[in-house]
């Protein structure tokens, strides 16, 4: 087997999910062969994982007592359906909300006492932040709003809940922290930092009776962690003079009293501890590789991220561009690896660029080149979000463009997170705009490379970052030979009526409302838009229950580039907005792209190769 097919070949680490108050058991969730597997590890006591045998998601979490696996029940992954707790060593699942309507999933975590689940649901009625006492009694929602509020939070007693919420300033992705009294129903104190920026939500302290939370603010512009009490009122920022760029807090031990943060430094990670009453800093490990990997629009806010076991030791989730996901413990200096990283081919070290755009913002880009050979293409990746971010993680897609002869870099545009306020809320008001010119200057950088040649370059990205690619192909065309775009969002007008409830809230508050007041907007906005520009071949890989960016609208703008005459081919694959968690998959996705760009360099069509 070639380094190329092995690269997919061999299942590696998604996620770990650590549940406070576990004692140390987590879940890691690896990709499988059909779909994502779960084992259950402990951590602390190294005792032999023990695998699932039922498929999991990486948005799962176990209960505090490890007995129970917490995951939507969603039809063939449309991220519509019901939370449900699966007992791990086999039985019956028990719906948890059996008499609410369908919602999405955006929120999940369990108080350390491991006495109750807070679940954020969000349906046609609102944002709800739901409490489930344990084991299984009749759930109370505890907080509803019309305005988008998403990753309640809840105290180690359950006695307190938070949210971060909007309803200081609807229409505003700036949040502030709601703290609700969980047993009167009832907000007891708001975090508010605006017009300054907003204020989210890590965690409660481990403890009972300590009702004190780890916030992320942004009073400088760029992210700081602060502890908060809701209840007194008290607050502790931790400025941390002399660091540039963002400190994203990731998890806190109040027994031991440090805080746990990834510095991120023009895209670069270094992890550290602070000290909660000195405001000292050590630094655990730093520039090789990725700590952590912010969500959006997900049930946690991270992907992957680090984390404090109840010793007070650290758990270090680490990946690189050619390091699959992998964990290793620290305690009192001492690094040991838990669980060893997949055993993959070897691969290609990426170089992190500072680039120029047009209005002089600066910008990060991820880069590499083929070894010992000029570039026979060019592949610019764009991710989804916006405002998510491409980190030094773990690539089999980057990997196997650089065997096959490609260069491939990834750009972190205006939209990104991480590089601060500005460039995260860079892409607000113009949709695409910012974007396109951020597109353009990572083409410029590499054309001065010697690589980015039009007729050899491709641009490919998933959902926004679909998006973005089927926009540069219609804004952009002298730029690229083809587009590889994947559940991307093509249609905003049509996409409309088939979108999920926490999808049409930002599908509003992106363009200002419904799709009636703004016809004008979101037609500027929409890649059908320039479907008469596009001289580029186009593919589009779509998923058959897609509730962000569905189906309709896809093949509606398929549709409609096919009667120009342009080179399209949609396909389509039997899932939601995700299949990456199946080693199939991804691999028939990734066979699939390469053919594509091998055959432009052959100098033929994409649509004749069915």
């Amino acid at each position: 087997m070639s380094d190329q097919a092995h690269r997919f070949a061999v299942p590696h680490l998604l996620t770990a999910r650590a549940t406070r108050g576990s004692a140390g058991r987590t879940l890691l969730v690896y990709q499988g062969e059909q779909h994502a597997r779960g084992v259950v590890a402990d951590l602390m006591t190294g005792e032999r994982p023990a695998e699932l045998d039922f498929p999991v998601s990486p948005e799962s979490m176990l209960t505090g007592d490890g007995e129970w696996l917490l995951q939507l029940d969603d039809e063939n992954g449309s991220e519509l359906g019901h939370l449900c707790a699966i007992p791990v060593s086999g039985g019956e699942s028990v719906d948890l909300t059996p008499d609410r309507p369908p919602y999405v999933v955006r929120g999940l975590d369990v108080s350390a006492d491991g006495g109750a689940v807070l679940l954020t649901a969000v349906d046609e009625d609102g944002f709800h932040l739901i409490v489930i006492p344990f084991p299984w009694e009749r759930p109370k929602c505890v907080y509803s709003s019309p305005h988008e509020a998403w990753w309640g939070r809840i105290s180690a007693d359950g006695t307190l809940a938070s949210i971060d919420s909007t309803d200081h300033g609807p229409g505003v992705r700036r949040t502030a922290v709601t703290v609700i009294d969980v047993a009167k129903a009832e907000p007891i104190a708001v975090l508010d930092d605006l017009p300054d920026g907003p204020v989210r939500a890590s965690c409660f302290a481990e403890r009972r009776g300590d009702p004190r939370l780890l916030v992320t603010t942004e009073r400088t512009g760029y992210a700081r962690p602060a502890l908060w009490n809701p209840v007194t009122g008290e607050r502790r920022d931790f400025t941390l003079p002399g660091l540039d760029g963002e400190v994203v807090p990731l998890d806190w031990c109040a027994a031991t009293g440090r805080i746990l943060a990834v510095h991120v430094d023009d895209g670069i990670h270094i992890v550290g501890e602070i000290d909660i009453e000195s405001g000292e800093r050590t630094v655990l490990a730093a520039r090789d590789g990725s700590y952590m990997q912010p969500d959006v629009a997900g049930t946690f806010p991270f992907t992957v991220r680090s984390w404090y076991l109840p010793d007070g030791s650290v758990v270090l989730a680490r990946s690189r561009w050619d390091l699959p996901l992998h964990l290793t413990r620290v305690a009192d200096g001492t690094h040991t690896v838990l669980f060893e990283p997949a055993e993959v081919p070897h691969g290609q070290r990426f170089s992190s660029h500072l680039i120029t755009s047009r209005d002089r913002t600066k910008l990060q880009l991820w880069a590499a080149f083929p070894e010992h050979a000029e570039p026979r293409g060019t592949v610019l990746s764009v991710h989804g979000g916006p405002n998510l971010v491409t980190v030094d993680g773990y690539s089999p897609d980057a990997q196997s463009w650089l065997d096959a002869g490609f260069a491939y870099a990834a750009l972190n545009y205006r939209g990104s997170v991480t590089f601060g306020q500005r460039i995260r809320e860079g892409f607000l008001g113009a949709l695409g705009e910012r974007e396109l010119e951020d597109v353009e200057a990572a083409i410029a950088w590499l054309r001065g490379r010697g690589a980015a040649r039009p007729e050899s370059t491709f641009i490919t990205g998933a959902s926004y970052g679909g998006f973005l690619t089927l926009m540069s192909l219609g804004r952009l065309p002298h730029l690229f030979a083809g587009g590889l775009a994947e559940v991307a969002m093509a249609d905003w007008k049509a996409a409309h009526d088939d979108q999920n409830a926490a999808q049409n809230y930002v599908w509003q508050q992106w363009l200002g409302g419904e799709p009636d007041e703004f016809e004008d907007r979101i037609r500027r906005y929409s890649p059908i838009t320039y479907v008469e520009r596009v001289t580029g071949s186009v593919w589009l890989n779509q998923g058959v229950y897609d509730t962000r960016t569905p189906s309709g609208q896809a093949q509606k703008y398929a549709d409609a580039l096919a009667a120009t005459g342009a080179d399209v081919v949609l396909d389509w694959f039997e899932a939601g907005h995700e299949y990456e968690y199946s080693v199939l998959a991804s691999a028939r996705a990734h066979r699939r792209k390469l053919e594509l760009a091998e055959r432009t360099l052959r100098g033929r069509r994409w649509a004749d190769s069915r």
